[in-house]
């Protein structure tokens, strides 16, 4: 078995602005760099080594408080354009608009933010600091401002344990995208505090599933540092996505590990043993030969984990065992389950069923498909793949577009047996500023225009659902208060833009009625030429409508063929100016794109980078730019 990193967390800095009874890394309030930090050349060169074992990580930039590294924007930036995922654990406390924009400009997928309370003060005595919570939430308003994605990390305690079901509502409320509940593990300066019993730990858990049921769909609700939380998700549903996490249980030593500021390598946060020091060996040799790490990969557990029917899916904790017995491989002090109530025989996940499954491709992905396979964790992608390509494979399609990522995970869904993030979910971060929209508070959905709602009623009653659905989701991506006609309009011409161009590639200069038949002849599978024929009948029958539409989809086949003659000669865009574009709403980005590249080709520029928009910005009116900043 392959054994490979897919998330790192690195604690980055010991300073800290908070002074946090639990904190395991025993960080302060100093300000000034400490000297035993490893600085941004030798930050970069770890990010080097990472990418040597797998370029496609999650790297968790944490503290300490990372937002005091001057440079931990310049790491983030070196690492998302290695093709790693970053994301920042973060109090949120110094978080601005400023800090949030930067933060999004260099790569970073989005924040976990540390809320402990609904209650301020209690908020403030667990973080040591008077004021903690108000700054914390001024910083989630700031990541929602600027479209920052953020999730929501809750430690809990015997001083919160009672309102963690009111924690995670207002986190759902606040528009966090994920919620996490860590599990005390009682090292640092946590080691000398009362953890919860195994009881409390135990019915915390079960609590926790009924949660996430409750919020599937539109939060994910999920345990940190409590791998007995996947024998409970078992016992409900042994179908569910979220037993199928690494091989092997617990990811720690495994498939994740933790680097200290100082260059240290440990198994996980909570395991203090040292395996190396990337000063002193490459990062690579000490992930892949450390005699500790070989010991957790290859697990000879003790006690009542060694018997348990759940140890390949669990595990248990390591680092609990450590800290009660001195020895990382006995029984987890915090389970209190009996071995053999589930059966006798070891509980096993196929390979192809768990996250880590090596991505591996048999069929053909289109652009726009690969492109949401990046958004995904890398240790989700092979998962995915497989299942894609199963579900295109039974149903006859040649290539994996956007549409059969769509339709395989409704299946999946409607199966319960999803290994697909939500898409609501899985990516912490949106790609436009607009994203997070005010909620409606009686159905959390946008309003529709009753206009609107009259044009829907004139579709298909089997596809009206699916729009529906489609617009709830566009109009929150554009960021739209209500669903009106004229942007049912904007995204109806914008679907017809990409339907005129596969119509394209299928070969028809014209259309006419008689082109489906055309088509049916360059498929040679029975389900594509269905679907030809499906197209054909529905358009016939809106005899009133068909000239119309036709019409429409000639004048945008005519305009493909300028458009591509155009993009020949257009300017080329830097990455910086594209995420820029993207943040215009749909409706007028066409035209604010075609605006720019006139002017970059105006004044004799072959790139365009942000400093050309905003010259170009000068020069139009202010309720326009407004739009595009």
């Amino acid at each position: 078995m392959q054994y490979k990193p897919y998330a790192i967390s690195w604690n980055t800095t010991y300073r800290c602005n908070l002074q946090c009874d639990h904190c395991y890394l025993d960080a302060n309030a100093l300000t000034k760099k400490s000297p035993y930090e490893l600085d941004t050349k030798e930050g970069f060169k770890l990010i080097d080594q990472m990418a040597e074992l797998n370029p496609n990580l999650l790297l968790i930039l944490t503290g300490g408080e990372p937002l005091l590294r001057n440079d931990i924007y310049d790491l983030s930036h070196y690492a998302s354009k290695k093709g790693m995922m970053v994301v920042l654990g973060t109090n949120g406390n110094v978080i601005d608009d400023d800090k949030a924009k930067r933060l999004k400009l260099c790569g970073v997928s989005g924040v976990g933010i540390s809320l402990d309370s609904i209650h301020p003060e209690k908020h403030d005595t667990f973080r040591g600091i008077t004021g903690a919570w108000d700054d914390t939430l001024n910083g989630i308003e700031a990541c929602r401002r600027q479209g920052i994605g953020f999730q929501i990390q809750t430690t809990v305690t015997r001083d919160n344990i009672t309102e963690i079901s009111d924690i995670i509502d207002f986190s759902y409320k606040l528009g966090a995208k994920v919620f996490n509940l860590f599990f005390l593990v009682c090292t640092g300066k946590g080691q000398d505090l009362t953890d919860i019993t195994p009881e409390q730990y135990d019915q915390t858990l079960r609590q926790l599933y009924t949660l996430h049921e409750k919020y599937k769909g539109k939060m994910m609700v999920g345990a940190k540092c409590a791998p007995h939380y996947r024998r409970i998700v078992y016992e409900h549903d042994n179908n569910s996505p979220l037993i199928r996490t690494y091989a092997g249980g617990c990811p720690a030593g495994t498939h994740y590990c933790r680097i200290t500021p100082e260059g240290n390598v440990t198994p996980c946060p909570y395991i203090p043993d040292i395996s190396g020091n990337v000063r002193e060996k490459s990062f690579v040799d000490i992930w892949n030969n450390n005699a500790g790490f070989q010991t957790l990969r290859h697990a000879d557990l003790n006690g009542r984990c060694g018997i348990c029917e759940f140890k390949e899916i669990c595990k248990g904790c390591r680092a609990r065992a450590l800290t009660a017995t001195d020895n990382q491989m006995d029984e987890d002090p915090w389970c209190n389950y009996i071995p053999g109530k589930s059966g006798s025989k070891v509980i096993k996940l196929k390979p192809s069923e768990t996250f880590g499954t090596e991505e591996c491709f048999t069929m053909d992905w289109s652009h726009e498909a690969h492109a949401i396979l990046k958004q995904i964790p890398s240790f989700g992608r092979g998962m995915i793949i497989k299942n894609v390509e199963r579900f295109a494979a039974q149903n006859n399609y040649q290539e994996i577009t956007l549409w059969v990522m769509r339709a395989a995970r409704e299946e999946m869904m409607s199966n319960n047996k999803t290994a697909f993030p939500d898409a609501a979910t899985t990516k912490p971060v949106s790609e436009h500023p607009e994203d997070i929209v005010p909620e409606n508070p009686e159905n959390n959905e946008i309003p529709w225009s009753e206009e609107a709602k009259k044009r829907v009623l004139n579709a298909p009653d089997f596809v009206r659902p699916g729009i529906y659905k489609l617009m709830q989701k566009k109009a929150m991506q554009h960021g739209y208060h209500e669903i009106s006609s004229q942007f049912l309009s904007a995204i109806r011409d914008e679907s017809m833009m990409l339907a005129s161009q596969r119509i394209k590639n299928i070969g028809f200069d014209e259309l006419r009625m008689e082109a489906w038949d055309k088509a049916k002849q360059k498929f040679t599978g029975s389900h594509k030429k269905e679907v030809v024929d499906k197209i054909k009948a529905f358009l016939n029958e809106r005899t009133i409508k068909n000239d119309g539409i036709i019409k429409k989809f000639q004048a945008y086949l005519n305009n493909s063929a300028i458009n591509k003659k155009t993009l020949q000669t257009a300017p080329v865009w830097t990455e910086d100016a594209e995420i820029r574009l993207k943040r215009i709403p749909v409706f007028i980005r066409s035209k604010a794109k075609k605006s720019i590249e006139d002017f970059a080709l105006k004044i004799g520029v072959k790139e365009i980078t942000n400093e050309i928009i905003d010259q170009h910005l000068k020069n139009i009116p202010s309720f326009i730019r407004k739009k595009s900043q």
